[in-house]
């Protein structure tokens, strides 16, 4: 779909619990219905010596070497280094992450990822690459003959080029052809561009590992990123200061678990604040949960919410009722989606005024498209949230960001069910059916 873009995109350069948590998830097998995502073809990928490729749908991801880091590595990454401390930097070099589906804003999650140096990335997309993925995709290329080649396989090579010191492998499987055994090879979880069934499947399988999982996705001038880190705790240096650091909750997902001081060569007194941000899961977050209690009591707040995250929860919905197609230009498809916008602005609780039909024919008009400098912004800010929680120096997200490219915002809404929330959640979900073993095997 041809966009236009506006000034402000062109200066910038691209670069309840679900029924399917208990005894659904067996190890070793396909743990998702063929419907949950498009069939397409697989090729047998070209053979590439550069990079390994994983030929084994229970193949587990190659392992990080885990050596202390280098003089060349420490001269490499001096800024970042600089920036977040070497002890950061060594876990963020430990890291073996997953990224799933290798589209734009997969390509600028990739980059961003290789060029701070993860330990491992292995990227996985059983599609093969289209005409329309050489407009927006940077490493894929007519010249190099991509074109009906596997995508995670055609892309590898030119990530592998931008930093050799990072393992790069190509898993040319379909997400829907791992078992949940496949995930426990990971530090991290990104899925991106996936429909909501999917992407709620592959939570509660880095929920039974307990790993961090990330999901994006974007549409033309709009997209979002969600986190589910369960639990997690990062440390904040500062500046002793005259009133006491107390231990305790500071809101309803964050708290305060330690707080220790040192003093420096200076004489300059520090503490080092632990706190723990606590996460609830994709179908919790994406399908029922409220507006914070903040946002909820104030007109003003509410109207100030972007129109996109009505119309984005309405995707869903609509996708969740579809088997993941996106919905056509027929009058039956426009009706029952602008019901669903309009009932999930009401269940969020906004202004009816801020839902207009202009927004929902421009959100419509964008359904499917990749925009180069949406993918890069949105892609940037996934990456760099994912080094803060790999680095655990940082506030991660909490814990959807929706971006709408029209008015160049992404705003931040902690969106979470009534109840528990971190591992407490999932304790409260597995109680109420099958136990599960360390391999996901229901005993």
């Amino acid at each position: 779909m041809d966009q236009v873009l506006p000034e402000a995109l062109q200066e910038v350069a691209p670069g309840a619990v679900p029924e399917v948590l208990p005894g659904m998830l067996p190890t070793g097998e396909a743990f998702m219905s063929q419907q949950s995502l498009p069939s397409a073809q697989n090729p047998t990928p070209a053979s590439n010596d550069a990079v390994p490729v994983i030929t084994s749908a229970a193949a587990a991801a190659p392992a990080v070497v885990n050596d202390g880091i280098s003089a060349d590595e420490i001269a490499l990454y001096d800024r970042q280094i600089r920036l977040w401390g070497m002890q950061a930097q060594e876990k963020i070099r430990r890291a073996n992450v997953l990224l799933i589906t290798m589209k734009a804003l997969g390509n600028e999650v990739a980059k961003n990822l290789v060029l701070a140096g993860i330990g491992s990335l292995t990227i996985l997309d059983g599609d093969v690459v289209t005409e329309f993925n050489l407009g927006s995709q940077f490493f894929l290329s007519a010249e190099e003959n991509h074109v009906g080649q596997n995508r995670a396989v055609a892309a590898a090579p030119a990530v592998q080029r931008l930093n050799p010191r990072v393992a790069v492998h190509a898993d040319p499987d379909r997400v829907e052809a791992k078992g949940t055994s496949y995930f426990s090879s990971f530090d991290l979880v990104i899925a991106t561009d996936l429909d909501p069934a999917p992407l709620n499947i592959i939570n509660t399988a880095t929920r039974l590992h307990q790993e961090p999982f990330y999901a994006a996705g974007t549409h033309g001038f709009y997209g979002f990123i969600f986190a589910d880190l369960i639990e997690h705790d990062y440390v904040i240096e500062r500046e002793l200061s005259n009133i006491a650091t107390k231990i305790g909750p500071e809101s309803r997902t964050r708290a305060v678990v330690d707080v220790q001081t040192k003093t420096e060569r200076a004489g300059k007194t520090v503490e080092s604040v632990t706190k723990r941000e606590l996460y609830s899961t994709w179908y919790l977050s994406s399908e029922a949960a409220q507006l914070p209690d903040d946002i909820a009591r104030s007109p003003r707040r509410r109207k100030a919410v972007p129109p996109a995250l009505s119309c984005l929860r309405a995707l869903w919905q609509f996708q969740s009722l579809h088997a993941g197609r996106l919905p056509s230009h027929t009058n039956e498809d426009l009706a029952l989606f602008t019901k669903l916008a309009t009932a999930q602005h009401a269940q969020l609780g906004l202004p009816s005024e801020t839902l207009r039909s202009e927004f929902l024919r421009s959100f419509l008009q964008n359904l499917g498209s990749e925009i180069a400098p949406v993918t890069a912004l949105i892609g940037g800010q996934l990456a760099q949230d994912v080094i803060n929680v790999l680095g655990q120096t940082q506030q991660p997200i909490q814990n959807t960001v929706i971006f709408d490219g029209n008015t160049m915002e992404a705003a931040v809404f902690p969106l979470h069910p009534p109840g528990p929330l971190g591992k407490e959640l999932f304790s409260v979900a597995m109680g109420n059916g099958a136990m599960v073993d360390s391999d996901a095997t229901p005993i």
